[in-house]
């Protein structure tokens, strides 16, 4: 499966669009200026999609990647 179809996948799942998780992230604290903070892992970021959209491991990881500024 490509990088896109899993954040399309992941829109279609929980209804919001990659960008749209990306400013929950950052009222969650994860990110700031749009950028991840250091300090934020992976499992944080997992564990919040899990409980908060039912996403499993690997659309989990593919919004982290997202977050880091992976676009492909």
């Amino acid at each position: 499966m490509s990088f896109q179809a899993y954040l399309d996948n992941v829109q279609t799942k929980t209804g919001k669009s990659p960008d749209a998780l990306k400013e929950l992230a950052t009222e969650k604290g994860f990110l700031e200026n749009g950028i991840l903070k250091p300090e934020v892992k992976a499992g944080q970021v997992i564990q919040w999609l899990k409980e908060e959209f039912d996403l499993g491991h690997g659309h989990s990881m593919a919004i982290f990647a997202y977050f880091k500024g992976k676009t492909s």
